[in-house]
């Protein structure tokens, strides 16, 4: 919404669409029905690239037009939704950099994609979204890690699990432990990183880009957010919506800052 008013139905469905590969995994009952799924959405953005019919879905429809009136670049939907077959997969990542490196795919890539229906092409806002995205997505982890603990899925690295000395039966028992906060703050430490490596390039992104670039808003928070709880992912408060979430991009959006 803080984009220009001729932007925004872009956006939509650029969101939307991140939305509907982003819940696959939640949605199918096995594996093979998630990868005809992806196939599904590969089959899909490749007929909106290479100007085949377009498919009757309110989604699919809508970004069509949008890839179609402005450019949008292919490898950034190819990646994200391979990337996205990997939430098929039952085993933790093997470490931090995989973890980032999955951030950057599921991510950091839609942030490119709204850079680029911004009209912003521009190699330092690019970097800068790179930070940002994988800043987001690890807070975003975090901050849904119970539900994930709940369903047996164990989305800390495999490297962090093991120098914290987590108990995995501890964390899918949701009991706040000592290894889980140790791990739990490893990650938080790499999503402050990026968003300060983000925010160092910001006298020489142009104002056009910060639409895209306000998620970072939402990281910071989040992260302050399991700070103040000692980073137990597990306390109850995190759960509770941050009720100034929206003034907070409004007062970002204002004085030009991500």
């Amino acid at each position: 919404m803080f984009a220009p008013a001729g932007r925004r139905e872009s956006l939509f469905a650029l969101y939307a669409f991140n939305y509907e590969v982003a819940r696959v995994r939640e949605t199918v009952s096995e594996p093979v029905l998630g990868q005809i799924r992806l196939q599904w959405w590969r089959e899909s953005i490749a007929a909106a690239f290479e100007g085949g019919p377009v498919r009757r879905h309110i989604v699919v429809e809508a970004l069509t037009a949008a890839i179609r009136a402005l450019a949008l670049s292919r490898a950034h939907f190819d990646r994200l939704v391979d990337a996205r077959e990997g939430d098929l997969d039952e085993a933790p990542l093997a470490s931090l950099a995989s973890l980032e490196d999955y951030a950057e795919a599921t991510s950091a890539r839609i942030v490119y994609l709204a850079l680029e229906s911004l009209g912003v092409r521009d190699p330092t806002a690019e970097k800068a979204g790179f930070h940002i995205g994988v800043a987001y997505a690890l807070a975003g982890l975090l901050r849904v890690m119970p539900f994930y603990a709940r369903a047996g899925r164990l989305i800390i690295p495999a490297d962090i699990a093991e120098r914290s000395e987590l108990d995995v039966a501890d964390y899918c028992a949701l009991r706040s432990t000592s290894a889980l906060r140790v791990a739990t703050a490893a990650i938080a430490a790499a999503a402050c990183g990026h968003l300060a490596s983000a925010r160092a390039r910001h006298r020489s992104i142009e104002r056009r880009a910060l639409p895209a670039l306000l998620p970072a808003i939402v990281a910071e928070r989040s992260l302050e957010r399991l700070k103040q709880a000692a980073y137990d992912p597990f306390d109850p408060a995190l759960a509770v919506p941050d009720a100034m979430q929206s003034w907070r991009l409004a007062i970002a959006s204002f004085r030009n800052r991500f």
